[in-house]
């Protein structure tokens, strides 16, 4: 079970004056279960990218495949995808909408022609995964703040028990705390669910932590695809089209300009002081190698 995508061309108003390619000859495949980072900076095409994986949007050429289907063959239910495929808006607001939580929550499985006892079910487990409370339930969602609203849109989502979880900023606006428990809920959520979780981001140091693979986009079309140490080893190229790699990439081609043995693929913390620590052995201290 996968997606993929394969010479995906998407061009805003074709023949006008206007004409725009938002993305340019694309092709991947992510494979089910897999946590994937999406990266570039603003105008790379991300969000257009997005939105051909659940059928929001219809490529202007190439083919999008869900489970090896073509999702706009003839006869392919769009509507099933939807609810197979999940995607979470950078801006929550955009999917509430109900009079409260729980009723916002149960929306999504009501649709798939569930009873309301299995609707009620499915957003409770739904909530409790994302860390949302009873005493919310009969709340209204626009009286939470930002990351409980983040929490209750994917909980939205979680409900119709996608195979695949899009999520587009999910940490935009909000505190190094609240980013924290948004993102470690959804690496819990991809560990116990087993879920496809598609991430974009523009936080190099959240990518870093997270994810297995990244996808880097610029100008419409795919610059780098691979894991993490692959992809930030490229940081000079990063660089130069309007991204940077994580701020231990730097401080460790600094300690290795220095004389320090330490290993440049390292690019979270956890990594950076495992390696400083081999590196500097017993008889070393920091100050002998920063200034």
């Amino acid at each position: 079970m996968s997606i993929k995508l394969e010479h995906v061309t998407y061009t805003y108003n074709p023949g006008t004056v206007y004409e725009m390619h938002a993305l340019k000859d694309v092709s991947f495949e992510i494979p089910q279960g897999q946590f994937v980072g999406i990266i570039g900076h603003t105008g790379s095409g991300k969000s257009t990218l997005i939105q051909h994986l659940n059928g929001l949007i219809r490529p202007t050429s190439g083919k999008v495949l869900f489970e090896g289907q073509d999702v706009w063959a003839e006869g392919y239910e769009l509507r099933k995808l939807r609810f197979q495929v999940g995607l979470v808006f950078q801006y929550p607001e955009h999917q509430l909408f109900e009079s409260d939580v729980m009723s916002d929550v149960c929306f999504g499985p009501s649709n798939e022609g569930l009873t309301q006892e299995e609707c009620r079910k499915r957003a409770k487990e739904a909530l409790d995964h994302v860390g949302i409370p009873e005493e919310y339930y009969d709340k209204s969602p626009f009286e939470l703040s930002g990351g409980e609203k983040r929490r209750v849109a994917i909980a939205g989502v979680l409900a119709m028990n996608p195979k695949v979880l899009v999520l587009d900023e999910p940490t935009a606006g909000l505190d190094p705390e609240g980013r924290t428990e948004i993102l470690d809920q959804i690496a819990w959520l991809h560990k116990t669910r087993g879920i496809t979780i598609i991430l974009v981001s523009h936080s190099m140091e959240d990518v870093a932590r997270y994810v297995q693979r990244i996808i880097v986009m610029n100008e419409g079309q795919k610059a780098f695809d691979g894991s993490c140490k692959e992809v930030f080893s490229h940081y000079k190229e990063l660089e130069k089209i309007g991204l940077a790699a994580p701020q231990i990439t730097y401080i460790m081609h600094a300690l290795a300009e220095r004389g320090l043995n330490v290993d440049l693929s390292a690019v979270t913390v956890e990594e950076a002081r495992d390696s400083i620590l081999k590196a500097l052995g017993k008889e070393t201290s920091c100050s002998e190698i920063l200034p």
